[in-house]
């Protein structure tokens, strides 16, 4: 007499949380969950939930996963080249989701939109990069621009060339932007000299700095909130 074969004890592991998911929506889902559902569409025939958990565990945050580059992710146990591709794709849509709240908009207005576009763009990086945002006489955005790669704990950046740039996309004003890729955003005095190098430069062309973001793991901090521009 034949039997039923058994049927995998993650298929209805899978339809409760898709359940949840649609009843109570996505944020009633712990991050992993959250993660497993991502992982169900990409991983079809297997327990996705073991691989969530190691994600979380190797990374640590789900904003630390999206910026993993695609050879740290496949170091995970069920992470093939393929699943790597579709994780880096949720992560430049959520990049481009975010640089589409302060397009067409006025950045100084849209203040928490720009700063976790920052946030998303940074946070993780492990190398300081320094970039500059453009804005226009209404304050909307021009272009976002990397004017300098560099070290763990340095990124040089040039005033000439920043100011040069300004000139050529005519821009009305700046925010200046880089990173710590040690996850303290406290404002190093080589900050605080460069920004005043900047806006120096550019005040005899009627180019205003707004600001100089610094981002990392800990958040971002404004050198003018700070009191130090």
């Amino acid at each position: 007499m034949s039997t039923a074969p058994e049927i995998p004890h993650w298929k209805g592991h899978r339809e409760r949380l898709r359940s949840k998911l649609l009843a109570r929506g996505a944020s009633s889902l712990d991050d992993y969950e959250v993660l497993e559902v991502l992982l169900m569409a990409f991983i079809p025939r297997r327990d996705v939930k073991p691989i969530a958990k190691a994600l979380q565990a190797r990374f640590g945050s789900l904003s630390a996963i999206l910026a993993a580059p695609s050879r740290d992710l496949v170091q995970v146990p069920g992470i093939g080249e393929t699943v790597a591709a579709y994780l880096k794709a949720i992560a430049e849509l959520n990049a481009r989701a975010s640089r589409e709240n302060i397009q067409k908009k006025t950045a100084i207005s849209s203040w928490s939109a720009l700063v976790e576009y920052v946030r998303t763009e940074l946070q993780h990086e492990k190398r300081e990069q320094f970039r500059i945002l453009f804005l226009d006489r209404k304050n909307q955005l021009i272009a976002d621009e990397v004017m300098g790669h560099g070290t763990v704990d340095h990124a040089p950046v040039y005033t000439r060339e920043v100011a040069r740039r300004a000139l050529e996309l005519h821009a009305s004003a700046l925010i200046l932007v880089h990173n710590h890729p040690s996850g303290d955003t406290t404002p190093s005095r080589a900050d605080i000299d460069v920004t005043r190098e900047i806006i120096d430069a550019l005040d005899p062309f009627d180019i205003t700095v707004h600001d100089h973001l610094i981002a990392g793991t800990g958040g971002v901090t404004s050198l003018k909130a700070a009191g130090l521009i």
